[in-house]
């Protein structure tokens, strides 16, 4: 009875992190590996399932298979961090006199747009930055040692056409 319970927790565990993280390859726009992540993904699930609805009369297959289910949510979402697939894009805002930070962060590799803005305390340096978001940590880290009262925003872009960071994604690929 243990081994069942057990085998139930890591089949539905196993279950949820592909299915978390096919739900990410379809969102990020990988298709393909979605696909082929999917059928490996329903034939677990078809094995859990069968031995839970096996024997519904006991509780513990029944727990079992919640419990894999929340680990698995937990689990996918955990492999996900670490992949991070995509990009994050920064918007940056810092005082006139700090503008030296649009070279510094060209100088990292970073692909920086500036403009000049008006900030209820004065003029401002307003900054778009593109990264992959693996680096999303290294440079927010980067720009708030430079510059502590940058006002950062960042959010992940759905789709990128044109400028610096295609350019380069281009050039890797060939």
């Amino acid at each position: 009875m243990l081994e069942t319970i057990a085998l139930i927790i890591v089949i539905n565990v196993a279950y949820m992190t592909m299915t978390t993280l096919r739900l990410i390859l379809v969102i990020k726009g990988y298709p393909r590996a979605a696909s082929l992540l999917s059928m490996f993904e329903v034939f677990i699930y078809l094995i859990g399932l069968t031995m839970v609805l096996d024997d519904l009369s006991n509780p513990w297959n029944m727990a079992a298979y919640c419990l894999g289910w929340g680990l698995g949510v937990f689990i996918g979402s955990l492999i996900e961090g670490k992949l991070a697939l995509g990009y994050v894009l920064f918007e940056i805002i810092i005082n006139l006199e700090d503008a030296d930070i649009v070279n510094e962060l060209r100088s990292k590799g970073y692909g920086v747009t500036s403009w000049l803005a008006d900030g209820k305390d004065g003029k401002k340096i307003c900054m778009r930055v593109i990264a992959k978001r693996k680096n999303e940590k290294k440079l927010r880290k980067t720009v708030l040692e430079m510059w502590p009262k940058a006002f950062i925003i960042s959010y992940e872009p759905s789709k990128l056409d044109g400028g610096f960071l295609v350019k380069q994604m281009k050039a890797a690929r060939k």
